[in-house]
């Protein structure tokens, strides 16, 4: 009983010790975070809803009234639109930047919602049971809200352009009103929906510019088919290469300039003669404001509690670590600065990681603009091995429709989703460089990684010499040069090094094989918010849907908007409708010309210009007959398909047999019309 109790009265004093600390007593703790009050603006949000939403319906009727006597035998032949059309996506001269100003507000307002308590502004305090649900209707009111302004700023009338300036004056206003009166709000971070609503004040100030200079300018009728763009394009695909240039590209490039050629391979040049299609530049635009959003969030989640944590760090962290058996010091002040320095490490850490992320994110969002732009010239040249690894028909089809109209809510989901396995990857990377390498070098302890190092050298050392050996006798011993050829020596030599080296090749191969998973894991994260190249094998790219989604986007795109057709058409559409104008003036310019004729060169000025016109209609030739978009409208393919479909099904079939059938029979009435120009 006696040594029971001798054993006894230690623990319980040692008990009443460490009750101590929780003992009235102590200290009261200081709350480290900031309590914010939900705040409630003077422009109430409900009531700003309820009136936007009527003005906007009046708005869209009175353009429904005013738009409707216009609309006959038109449609976006001629850049005109309807409150049922907002923007015709298909046009590349139309101003792109109301577009994407709208949908960049759409996406901002999107991000808010995600996270908002109240997801539509209809109702406060939402239940929990039904917040989801409301999610789904406010993804469906937002885009209706913000329709007036896309039909105001497509609609290509005065009354659009007076009304958009009321509608975008009226969001801007009201916005800026409800965030002076509220700044801070208790979701997240107590900035957060203050940082959030930048993108949308952006787009709104936007809006609120250019629909006044719109009012001032007036519409304008250059839209589309009546563009000169399409022209100009034209005319550049026809002027010839100057002699000098080509041998300018010939000469071997020094080695600054191979150096320069790499950062501007990473940067977006826009060039003149070339048009961003608008469904590109909006999805650029969203994938811009994704970025930013997706960055915002990270921090907001990650940093402000790290500041929490490292304010209430105190001694009580030393007995915290001693119940995990680690002491980083006797004196418990020191432990506290320790544990608060690498918190901060942690901050820095993250904070380097996302900073990172936007960087790359950045990056591959100009690369991709490159590639977009070649991808679309190589299509519009008829180039097609280079976006797909079989022979494809461009042409419209539903998956096509399906990718095209929701590539730029794919796109953006995907930078988001790259953006935060890129932060989360980064930042493991970060910790790993800091504290394995560089706090055990700066402090000269706990240098685990230098230890197991060092005891591998001799391992390291072997493999090294190896590889260099291999690669000297490669190099040294076993190529001769020979008349400018290259051939094996010393066969014997590398049969025997064949074979000794074999046992440790397998070590260097093992090597290889986790080096070439890190680096695909890499190029991987870095690229994953990229949907213009596959991360997977030429062969297996059908299997990326993101990458599927690009290339059905293309064929969709190409088939309908292609600069030389619609050059085509523009042609004779001016001179069908404006009584063969254009048409005239051609007859007139080379009435004018042969008239200039005489003399001793009239002949071989003859010959000049029936060359030159030879020349131009075996170019329009060779344009119709690759021109998908022109085929299904063809009267002989139209017939034959129509014979084959009746007597055995087949319209596929058919369809290839009339196009090659089309494409010969041109060919033979050129080839009569250019004889006959011969003989005269």
């Amino acid at each position: 009983m006696n040594q029971s109790k001798v054993e006894f009265e230690p623990f319980e004093y040692s008990y009443y010790d460490y009750s101590d600390w929780y003992s009235n007593n102590a200290d009261p703790t200081i709350a480290p975070k900031e309590v914010i009050l939900p705040c409630d603006p003077t422009a109430d949000d409900q009531l700003f809803n309820i009136c936007i939403l009527s003005i906007s319906l009046v708005v869209m009727l009175i353009l429904a009234v005013l738009t409707r006597k216009n609309k006959l035998c038109q449609g976006f032949t001629r850049g005109s639109s309807s409150i049922f059309s907002p923007a015709n996506f298909l046009d590349q001269t139309q101003k792109k930047g109301l577009v994407m100003a709208v949908f960049g507000l759409m996406f901002s307002k999107l991000a808010m919602l995600v996270i908002a308590p109240d997801p539509l502004p209809f109702s406060k305090e939402t239940p929990a049971e039904i917040k989801e649900y409301m999610k789904i209707i406010a993804i469906f009111y937002y885009p209706v809200l913000y329709y007036p302004l896309l039909v105001c700023c497509t609609l290509q009338h005065i009354a659009g352009y007076v009304f958009g300036t009321l509608l975008s004056f009226s969001h801007f206003g009201v916005l800026v009103w409800q965030k002076f009166d509220c700044p801070k709000t208790p979701e997240i971070y107590k900035f957060y929906a203050l940082l959030a609503s930048l993108p949308q004040l952006a787009c709104l100030a936007y809006l609120c510019v250019q629909f006044p200079l719109l009012f001032i300018k007036g519409p304008k009728s250059d839209e589309d088919l009546d563009s000169s763009y399409y022209t100009e394009y034209v005319k550049s695909l026809l002027k010839k290469r100057s002699s000098t240039a080509s041998s300018l590209t010939t000469d071997k490039p020094t080695l600054a300039e191979r150096i320069l050629e790499v950062p501007k391979s990473y940067i977006y040049i826009p060039e003149k003669v070339f048009r961003f299609p608008l469904k590109l530049a909006v999805s650029a635009f969203v994938a811009l404001v994704a970025i930013y959003h997706t960055a915002l969030l990270l921090v907001v989640l990650v940093v402000p509690t790290l500041h929490i944590v490292r304010s209430g760090i105190d001694e009580n962290i030393a007995f915290l670590l001693l119940g995990f058996g680690i002491v980083l010091s006797d004196d418990r002040m020191e432990v506290v600065q320790i544990v608060t320095f690498y918190t901060w490490l942690l901050e820095v850490c993250y904070l380097c990681a996302m900073t990172l992320s936007c960087v790359v994110s950045l990056v591959m969002l100009m690369k991709s603009m490159i590639l977009h732009r070649s991808n679309l010239r190589g299509l519009y040249k008829g180039d097609v091995y280079n976006i797909y690894n079989s022979q494809k028909t461009i042409r419209p089809s539903n998956p096509g429709i399906v990718c095209w109209m929701g590539l730029t809510g794919y796109q953006a989901a995907i930078i988001c989703l790259g953006m935060a396995i890129q932060t989360v990857v980064f930042f493991i990377c970060f910790l790993f460089f800091v504290f394995l390498i560089i706090i055990p070098v700066f402090y000269g302890r706990n240098i685990i990684v230098f230890e197991i190092l060092g005891k591998a050298w001799p391992g390291w050392v072997t493999l090294i010499l190896v590889t260099v050996l291999q690669h000297v006798t490669a190099k040294f011993a076993f190529i001769k040069k020979e008349a400018g050829t290259r051939d094996l020596n010393n066969r014997e030599s590398l049969f025997l090094l064949t074979y000794l080296l074999f046992l440790i090749n397998i070590v260097v191969g093992l090597i290889v094989g986790i080096w070439r998973m890190v680096i695909t894991a890499l190029f991987n994260i870095i690229h994953l918010g990229r949907i213009d190249i596959s991360l997977l094998h030429r062969t297996a790219e059908s299997f990326d849907p993101a990458y599927s989604y690009y290339t059905n986007f293309l064929k969709v795109e190409v088939s309908q908007s292609h600069p030389v057709m619609k050059a085509f058409c523009g042609l004779l559409l001016d001179m069908m409708v404006e009584g063969g104008r254009v048409g005239q003036k051609i007859r007139d310019a080379e009435e004018a010309c042969s008239s200039m004729l005489s003399g001793i060169q009239e002949n071989r000025q003859n010959k000049t210009t029936s060359s030159r016109r030879i020349r131009s209609r075996w170019q329009l030739l060779y344009t119709l007959v690759n021109n998908p978009s022109l085929l299904g409208s063809r009267k002989h393919f139209q017939t034959l398909q129509t014979m084959e479909s009746v007597l055995n099904g087949t319209p596929k079939r058919s369809s290839k047999k009339g196009s090659k059938k089309e494409a010969a029979e041109p060919v033979q009435s050129t080839e009569i019309q250019t004889n006959q120009d011969k003989t005269d």
